[in-house]
């Protein structure tokens, strides 16, 4: 399957399932942050949260010529063989009272498990991570200030231990908004990191031994 990040914490994850492709784009932005989403298309559309960084539907066509299907709180759905839970979380760290709350999906392509956790502003609960269980590549914000920073995205890595590690919502050039650098994340996750503009992962090249750290350059 591939993983295409358009930046920010929107993403492509793609794959065929018994020779039927499938496509999800998680988190569309709109113009107002600085940055400008290619054309995409899906048969699915996660939205973590109502703001217009995130839910942007109207951008995403759907796949076939059919409207995708737009998933935005928590519960289980399924389409085209993909699994997906949504987990319920917190904007912040008083619960919501500051930005509200926020979900994290967590989809299974054909055994591949990957989480994107939205705009996760708190520390994880031992029910969320209980419910989210194993998970094989970890999309999770690191920029702080609208979400948990760099620091607390590497203890959240330690507490679910995925293969993969790709970060999101972080400052990039043209972005509107203050966000913290990438360069933080990678520090504090030991400065060993890979760089690619996708990743193509089987469930037989998933690393065992450590976890990866993919940084993905904006599609």
């Amino acid at each position: 399957m591939n993983i295409i990040w358009h930046g920010h914490s929107c993403f492509t994850l793609e794959d065929k399932i018994n020779g039927v492709p499938v496509s999800i784009v998680t988190d569309p932005y709109d113009n107002s942050i600085g940055l400008r989403l290619p054309k995409l298309e899906a048969d699915l559309v996660s939205v973590s949260h109502a703001h217009e960084d995130h839910n942007n539907v109207e951008a995403v066509n759907g796949a076939d010529g059919k409207s995708p299907i737009v998933i935005n709180r928590p519960g289980e759905y399924e389409v085209k063989k993909v699994f997906a839970l949504g987990i319920g979380s917190y904007h912040d760290k008083s619960q919501g009272a500051e930005r509200g709350k926020s979900v994290m999906f967590k989809f299974d392509f054909d055994g591949v498990k990957i989480l994107h956790l939205g705009d996760l502003g708190s520390e994880l609960s031992d029910q969320q991570l209980e419910r989210i269980d194993d998970v094989d590549v970890l999309l999770i914000p690191v920029g702080g200030k609208y979400t948990i920073n760099a620091a607390e995205a590497a203890e959240i890595v330690r507490e679910i231990e995925p293969r993969i590690v790709i970060p999101m919502h972080y400052q990039l050039p043209g972005m509107k908004l203050d966000l913290d650098p990438v360069e933080k994340f990678r520090k504090a996750m030991g400065n060993k990191a890979e760089t690619m503009n996708k990743l193509k992962i089987s469930k037989k090249d998933l690393p065992s031994d450590e976890i990866k750290l993919v940084i993905l350059e904006k599609a």
